[in-house]
């Protein structure tokens, strides 16, 4: 009788696993105020706070052998931008297929309050 392989352990998330796009994390407060018009059409647009605040939580996306980040590039008094990075290996290797969405949290200097939250996206290779 075949028996199924085991599966590598997932690697831990800067956020609670298991958040799809659109949904928060328990006690995340959604943000509203977001400008992705430099994302993707397809791309997730869901963030949240967490805690104080200072805590900012966005949906990323990774498939095959990439990885999702997210940093804070810059904060104004208006607004907060963040870039997400797919970042793939620089040697070709086998990957899978799949597109994933993990939840990724970056911590700001002040809360985001009534600040715009700016997302922006890019791919990189190391």
């Amino acid at each position: 009788m075949p028996t199924a392989a085991p599966t590598a352990p997932s690697e831990p998330s800067e956020a609670p696993p298991g958040i799809a796009p659109g949904e928060l994390p328990p006690d995340g407060k959604p943000v509203t105020k977001i400008d992705a018009s430099n994302l993707a059409p397809d791309q997730p647009r869901t963030a949240w706070t967490q805690g104080d605040g200072k805590t900012l939580g966005v949906i990323g996306q990774e498939g095959g052998c990439g990885k999702a980040s997210a940093s804070v590039l810059e904060e104004t008094a208006q607004s907060v931008k963040v870039e997400l990075v797919e970042t793939t290996p620089l040697t070709k290797q086998m990957c899978t297929m799949d597109i994933r969405f993990p939840p990724l949290t970056v911590q700001l200097a002040e809360p985001l309050g009534e600040r715009t939250l700016v997302l922006t996206s890019r791919q990189e290779q190391k």
